[in-house]
């Protein structure tokens, strides 16, 4: 499933969802974006960079290596899967994609939308998504 195809995916099947996109990890950037609004570029490019940092951020990456460190474990990927954020009138889920973990989707819903089944729906998608 190409970036367009879990983004259109999101916004189909996630409740109440206005917004979603595709972030590379190694780059910072949008592959992919579709919102019901219009946002200005560089709101879209903050997000991405937001969502870059909250994943990979030297304090996240600090935290990963410490617990790893901790528990004498060998994995080489990242712990952190997915980050839920609630603001004043929105829900927004990060989810890294099980296929490609460089590659988060992201996708933004109205505030009263069933957190349940938000949650399983961007895990369904992040889990069958390929980039």
């Amino acid at each position: 499933m190409s970036a367009d195809l879990i983004v259109q995916a999101m916004l189909t099947n996630v409740p109440k969802a206005i917004a979603a996109g595709i972030v590379d990890m190694g780059t910072g950037m949008l592959l992919s974006v579709k919102t019901v609004d219009s946002h200005p570029q560089a709101v879209l490019d903050m997000v991405a960079a937001a969502t870059k940092d909250m994943f990979e951020g030297d304090t996240v990456l600090g935290i990963e290596n410490t617990f790893k460190k901790i528990r004498g474990d060998a994995y080489t990927g990242h712990y952190f899967r997915e980050i839920i954020v609630s603001s004043r009138n929105l829900l927004h889920i990060f989810a890294r994609l099980e296929s490609n973990e460089s590659v988060v989707a992201v996708v933004i819903c109205r505030i009263d939308t069933n957190l349940g089944l938000a949650l399983m729906k961007t895990r369904e998608i992040a889990t069958q998504g390929k980039v």
